[in-house]
């Protein structure tokens, strides 16, 4: 009576937990709502946390000698893991949060591999099904962690160029294969008895050890510039590895939750794919940076600098701005500055928009978040599809630290690697001011068209020092006509 109790009081709070998953994954889905989506989500966890530690009480009469050494170790764990992420949490820049995103994404496929590696090495599987899941589970956690330590290795400057080499993708498919191969050995050895060549524990060693090498030959030929759509590929690969697990240990709140994760990353990776005119297969297997140096030709024309002062009074008496914020303005860590300048313009009747392009920054919406931490109202946030036919009515464009996403060669170079995909129309706007720290070319190593443009002008320097120029100019209009 009191196993079914248990069983009763667990099983509850599986399915409380994950409907509180996808109330707060939905509640994400808005700017507006996505602070309590997240404080629901948080909230889930703790009730499917709490659920496990229940359930440990219902293990089999043989495993309780080692019920509290593994509930000691289980909470030492939780406390050192929410210590650490909290600590991080509230101190980490913004221009580092795709790092963390990168690695906790990769903590998370690493968890999901582990899971599977204790029902391999512990021999808890039973029946093909369940092994094949088991596998697959440990198959897709491995790859996500080692192919999401070097996506944060990437965008943390460790490894700085994309590692390529002859036979590359002919190496990467022998290690997949083999991966594969082993494990379809250790379904079959299951079939015959388990008799097998090798101790199986060390048949398990080969098997993740070929699954986490095929993660890191996969990641390390990818560009920089793709790195927000590997993020969320590896993002959904950890969903799709939790739920599996979830339905080997039999946990509803782990299947639930891993599929709505995996659903939601396949789902974003797809539009940010689209975003950039390029399938998944093209990002994960082509050498995008190496193809655009090889093909780009001369550009027309030169660069023309102005006093960033200029530039702020020009903007002072125009009627309409767009302000397009990218990766440059993380770095500066000029958002609040930026918004500062904004509310001066907007003070002095300038109508003033943002706009967003799906893969600006270095993860999925990250500049979107850059903009809300600085207090900007959600009002004047606009994605590309919204925005895009403003900018032939607007007198001047504003860009901030993006490149690619504003680059004309996307409209009208058919030879360039990034030709078809969806940027914001910059160019079309009356006027277009570029504040860029230099004249190198951008994350991508496409030189950028609109740069040399009749209508552009270029505001070189750390933003947040040329924003803070702009202000005094327009302040000092004020003080003037004061």
């Amino acid at each position: 009576m009191y196993s079914m109790i248990e069983h009763l009081v667990t099983g509850t709070a599986d399915l409380i937990a994950a409907f509180l998953f996808m109330y707060g994954l939905k509640r994400m889905s808005s700017p507006v709502s996505a602070p309590s989506g997240i404080r629901v989500a948080g909230i889930g966890m703790l009730v499917a946390i709490l659920a496990s530690f229940l359930n440990a009480f219902t293990v089999n009469a043989a495993a309780r000698p080692h019920l509290w050494v593994n509930l000691g170790l289980a909470v030492i764990a939780l406390v050192l893991g929410a210590s650490a992420a909290w600590f991080k949490g509230r101190t980490v820049a913004m221009t580092e949060m795709p790092q963390m995103v990168a690695i906790y994404n990769g903590l998370g496929g690493g968890a999901a591999g582990a899971i599977a590696a204790v029902e391999l090495f512990g021999n808890k599987t039973h029946g093909t099904t369940q092994l094949v899941v088991t596998l697959l589970g440990g198959l897709i956690g491995a790859v996500s962690l080692s192919g999401s330590v070097i996506a944060w290795a990437k965008l943390d400057t460790i490894l700085k160029k994309p590692l390529r080499f002859r036979g590359q993708r002919f190496l990467n498919a022998f290690v997949f294969l083999a991966s594969i191969a082993v494990a379809g050995y250790m379904i079959f050895a299951a079939h015959a008895g388990g008799a097998t060549l090798l101790p199986m524990a060390s048949i398990i060693w080969i098997f993740f050890g070929l699954t986490l090498l095929f993660g890191i030959l996969m990641t390390l030929p990818i560009g920089g510039a793709d790195m927000p759509v590997v993020i969320s590929i590896y993002n959904a690969a950890t969903g799709l590895a939790v739920g599996l697990d979830g339905f080997v240990i039999q946990e509803p709140a782990l299947m639930i939750a891993g599929m709505v994760v995996g659903a939601a990353g396949t789902l974003l990776t797809l539009l940010m794919a689209r975003a950039m005119n390029r399938s998944v297969s093209n990002v994960l297997f082509s050498n995008f940076g190496e193809v655009s140096k090889k093909k780009q030709g001369k550009i027309k024309g030169a660069e023309k600098p102005v006093e960033a002062s200029d530039a702020g009074i020009f903007m002072r008496y125009a009627k309409s701005v767009i302000v397009i914020p990218g990766y440059g303005l993380a770095v500066a860590q000029a958002q609040e500055k930026l918004y500062e300048f904004v509310k001066l313009l907007q003070a002095a009747g300038v109508d003033v928009k943002f706009a967003i392009h799906p893969v600006a920054g270095r993860m999925p919406g990250q500049m979107d978040v850059l903009l809300a931490e600085a207090g900007v109202p959600y009002d004047l946030i606009f994605q590309l599809d919204d925005i895009n036919d403003d900018f032939a009515t607007t007198d001047v464009a504003l860009v901030i630290g993006a490149n690619d996403v504003v680059n004309p060669a996307a409209d009208t170079d058919k030879s360039s690697p990034i030709y078809g995909m969806p940027i914001l129309n910059a160019n079309k706007a009356k006027k277009c001011y570029c504040v860029k720290r230099g004249q190198g070319k951008g994350y991508s190593g496409i030189a950028n068209e609109l740069f040399y443009e009749d209508n552009t002008y270029m505001v070189y320097g750390d933003a947040q020092a040329m924003l803070v120029k702009m202000i005094e100019a327009v302040r000092g209009l004020s003080a003037a006509a004061a």
